[in-house]
């Protein structure tokens, strides 16, 4: 008996709740989950003075340059990356992923499967 009055105080409440959001039409329930809803609006949400490279083969990303230009934050569609710059030259790496720039071009590796060539910046 104290075991089903336990289920009915539980369950109740919560068929309660299913109820109300069904009798809710214009809520959509996909549109209460506050982290990546695999939207285009969760993902245009970038920090300011990002720059957006096209790569061939319709691949993308966006690029931050902070701290003086001494790293950069690379901003992939579904993760981001911090990047350190080299002694010499245009070149950001984390001792994985290479970036180099070379005016508005670039050319990124990230590992050994991903290869992002023949970027463009483009043009804000």
């Amino acid at each position: 008996m104290h075991n089903k009055l336990a289920r009915t105080t539980v369950l109740a409440p919560a068929a309660l709740m299913l109820i109300l959001l069904a009798g809710c039409s214009s809520i959509k329930v996909d549109k209460l989950w506050p982290f990546d809803d695999n939207s285009d609006s969760a993902r245009t949400r970038l920090p300011a003075n990002t720059t957006l490279y096209q790569c061939a083969g319709g691949k993308h990303f966006h690029l931050r340059i902070v701290d003086n230009g001494s790293s950069a934050w690379l901003i992939y569609p579904d993760r981001e990356v911090s990047l350190t710059k080299a002694a010499t030259g245009s070149r950001y790496s984390n001792g994985i992923a290479v970036l180099e720039i070379n005016g508005n071009d670039a050319t990124l590796t990230d590992g050994t499967t991903i290869t992002y060539t023949d970027c463009k910046a483009a043009a804000k």
